[in-house]
């Protein structure tokens, strides 16, 4: 058997000096007794995995509002996109791949129904505003709660690479910064493959420049990206991606946002809008009814307010369930058709 020590000391046997090791963690906000045969980190992964955060993913929106077809991603998948290519550029730089992992896997567990248009209107109508990398460290402190009601209670480099996925702050560990790359990648190019699976666009419109560069389908992007920041990260305190790949990435962003993320046929104004209506209706119906938020929500709602419980119960939702809920809520049970 391969004990937790052991593992550890093969870490700094394996890994590279830059790299977070398991014995050297920050640690957690409440302490508790290690594991005899896992890391911290490889406990924070297992506790993600197993969470009910994780699996909603499965039913939330990541681009397309009504995907008609199997192939689509959702915001699960793609989790599990960016946690792939996260791995492969720490495995390769020698990184902490449990970290990684872990850190990969709850970066979007925050995340809203209907993509980043709940996100938006969420933000819009909650004192405070939204982001949902912050909800995502909310879910792991505060919402996801065990059997016993205890909550996940993460490592602090996982909930560093959580929060710093996106925004201003940059994460403390390599792992993180190494999620972070990883997040881009895998959106911009699995989104690409979305859009022209859905005929929004054709591969042979993709800027030229960025198909000479980064590659002409996506397979070849991606492998061009990872390359690109290993060779670029390799000995250094910092991970990073050179100036030309960056150019190229942040051109077929552009593209991606004039033809795809705003392009009426995706998101139609009409369909936005009900999103909009529907997240609304159901924010101030459970503002005013709060009586009627399930019972962990009860918990919160005497501790935070009942603007957080609220905000905390409709960013949990999937697509579905937010429909189904509106639906019991507004129409009427004799207008609704026949399942």
């Amino acid at each position: 058997m391969v004990f937790r020590e052991e593992q550890e000391k093969r870490e700094y046997d394996i890994l590279s000096e830059y790299a977070c090791k398991s014995a050297e963690s920050r640690g957690r906000a409440v302490y508790e007794e290690p594991c005899e045969l896992r890391t911290e980190f490889q406990r924070d992964r297992d506790r993600i995995i197993h969470s009910k955060a994780l699996r909603r993913l499965m039913h939330k929106t990541q681009v397309f509002l009504s995907p008609e077809g199997d192939h689509f991603r959702t915001r699960l998948t793609h989790t599990l996109e960016v946690a792939q290519i996260a791995r492969t550029i720490s495995r390769a730089l020698g990184l902490n791949e449990d970290l990684t992992e872990a850190i990969a896997l709850g970066h979007d567990l925050g995340h809203t129904p209907f993509g980043h248009n709940g996100e938006a209107f969420l933000n819009e109508i909650h004192p405070g505003g939204f982001a949902h990398n912050v909800q995502s460290l909310r879910v792991v402190d505060v919402i996801e709660r065990n059997a016993n009601g205890r909550t996940m209670n993460l490592t602090a480099e996982v909930r560093d690479g959580i929060v710093n996925h996106t925004g201003p702050a940059w994460p403390f560990t390599l792992e993180g910064q190494v999620v972070r790359h990883s997040d881009r990648i895998a959106y911009i190019n699995h989104d690409i493959d979305d859009a022209v699976r859905g005929g929004i666009i054709r591969a042979e419109d993709i800027p030229a420049e960025c198909s000479a560069y980064l590659g002409v389908d996506h397979r070849s992007r991606i492998n061009t990206l990872v390359t690109d920041i290993v060779r670029s990260s390799e000995g250094k305190e910092k991970v990073a991606m050179s100036e030309e790949a960056a150019y190229h990435m942040n051109k077929l962003r552009d593209y991606m946002f004039a033809n795809v993320y705003l392009n009426p046929e995706v998101k139609q104004a009409s369909e936005i809008q009900k999103i909009r209506g529907l997240i609304e209706s159901l924010y101030n119906y459970f503002l005013e009814h709060s009586e009627q938020l399930p019972g962990e929500y009860q918990i919160i709602l005497q501790r935070d307010g009942g603007h957080e419980a609220v905000k905390d119960y409709i960013a949990g939702m999937t697509d579905r369930y937010a429909i189904n809920i509106f639906s019991e809520t507004f129409v009427p049970s004799g207008w609704k058709l026949p399942k």
